[in-house]
């Protein structure tokens, strides 16, 4: 699984700053989700192949009497949800009377926790951890987490190596398509997952938050094989009682991570909130092909259905590639079509294209919508391959690719989803400039030329460029 960072510390210490330097490759994760309380933010960072969750949390004073005030029980829960705890504190203020207290709770919690000094830029880092080292940490790093110093280098000795868990061992131990069920508390997702296994496999209780943990169902259907991970659900932060519940939302993000389609329910009686859409800014965050099943369809009037449809199909026009069902997981109506969809979003994510099919689909969107001028020059996009699978990734070379506007990202990946026919999937385009052709060329005069070109440009004298002239034939 993915390992999990929690950043604790005092207020004003850098967990912020680190966090969003640790999360830099993803900012779209970079934000407040909601279900969670507003002390507590979760991103999605990587460290060269090495890929992780970190938790940034609310400051704690140390003041707080037995650690039981509301921003206190926050970061408390992210201690206990983290595999690795980073401890920061404040290298120009020195140690405190709180960072004591904190580092007292740490030690008792018995988690892998770090002692990490920041603000060092401009100190000796060693003068500047002195005093933090009689709190007994075995491990302590001095950063600076405003210059982005120290960081990577930190991130290198706590995580762990890369899983050598390729996809043929995914396969094997999760076979067959993995499908991730997903949605907030009570929408129907176990009462789902049992209708698609055709057993009563998934406890179903009609209360929200039954589902714990992320459970992994292997099965097979009609000759094809499938995991099913069922999530627990995902409440708004008013809602959040249980600690076991507020857990939970670690496990919803790795199961998204960990499939390769993802099944979004949403509940028709209440439609679609802002809590569904920001659980689809995950899923596509993360690249995976996504299926919408709209679910308790059965018993309304047309008039509310025809409502619930306008509003789909409104607030979720920028999902106009991804399938949409309105089903009763209850009753199986819809259930059983769904497969379809998830085997050509699965087809669709971990589709091979060569080179030479990519690189003409890419040669005939120019030609049909050239891309801008940019200071009297025409972007040029000469060649394209692909990256990755899963989401689908095509790497597109050429000319100041950097000046490439947004809206003709867009127009080729619509080209290219069209022309590739993908389901369901996102796709990912990394654009790569050239170097310049004439950067290594070697100076090609001969010493004797050298040397007199060398004179004339001390004595001042203008050299001349020869030039040929063209022959016509």
């Amino acid at each position: 699984m993915t390992p999990v960072i929690a950043l604790v510390g005092r207020p004003n210490v850098g967990k912020s700053t680190l966090f969003n330097q640790m999360t830099r490759s993803r900012d779209a994760l970079v934000a407040d989700f909601p279900g969670l309380t507003r002390d507590r933010k979760y991103g999605e960072g990587h460290s060269e192949e090495r890929k992780f969750i970190v938790i940034d949390t609310g400051g704690l004073t140390g003041q707080e009497a037995g650690l039981d005030s509301e921003m206190a029980r926050q970061s408390l829960q992210a201690i206990e949800e983290a595999d690795i705890v980073l401890f920061l504190v404040d290298g120009r203020a020195g140690l405190t009377a709180g960072d004591e207290v904190i580092a007292d709770h740490l030690r008792r919690s018995g988690k892998p926790a770090h002692l990490v000094v920041n603000k060092t830029d401009g100190q000796d880092p060693d003068v500047a951890a002195a005093d933090f080292y009689k709190l007994g940490f075995e491990s302590i790093f001095m950063i600076a987490a405003a210059h982005n110093r120290g960081i990577r280098s930190m991130l290198e000795l706590l995580l762990p190596a890369p899983e050598d868990l390729d996809e043929q061992d995914r396969a094997d131990r999760y076979p067959g398509i993995r499908i991730g069920i997903v949605g907030r508390p009570n929408v129907g997702k176990s009462t789902l997952v049992n209708r698609m296994l055709g057993e009563e496999r998934v406890v179903v209780y009609d209360m929200p938050g039954t589902t714990r943990d992320s459970i992994y169902i292997p099965y097979e259907r009609h000759g094809h094989q499938y995991t099913l991970i069922d999530t627990a659900g995902v409440r708004r932060r008013k809602n959040v009682r249980e600690t076991v519940e507020k857990f939970s939302i670690i496990k919803t993000l790795q199961a998204i991570d960990d499939a390769h389609v993802v099944i979004l329910v949403i509940d028709a009686r209440e439609g679609l909130v802002d809590q569904d859409l920001h659980l689809i800014g995950f899923v596509l965050d993360a690249g995976r092909s996504l299926v919408i099943a709209v679910n308790k369809w059965d018993g309304m009037d047309p008039e509310d259905r025809a409502k619930v449809k306008e509003q789909v199909a409104r607030r979720l026009d920028f999902l106009d590639y991804a399938d949409k069902y309105y089903i009763s997981a209850l009753h199986g109506t819809g259930v059983g079509t769904m497969y379809d969809s998830v085997q050509a979003c699965y087809e669709s994510a971990m589709a091979k294209w060569p080179t030479n099919r990519l690189t003409a689909i890419l040669e005939d969107a120019v030609a049909q919508h050239q891309p801008p001028m940019v200071h009297g020059r025409r972007i040029k996009l000469r060649y394209a391959h692909q990256g990755g699978s899963n989401p689908p990734i095509v790497v597109v070379h050429g000319n100041q690719v950097d000046s490439l506007p947004g809206a003709y990202k867009r127009y080729l990946e619509n080209t290219f989803r069209k022309v590739l026919k993908v389901v369901g999937s996102p796709i990912r385009f990394e654009f790569r400039g050239g170097e310049n052709p004439f950067a290594h060329k070697v100076d090609r005069l001969t010493p004797r030329q050298k040397v007199k070109k060398d004179n004339d440009i001390k004595k001042g004298r203008t050299v001349k460029k020869t030039r040929q002239k063209s022959v016509k034939r």
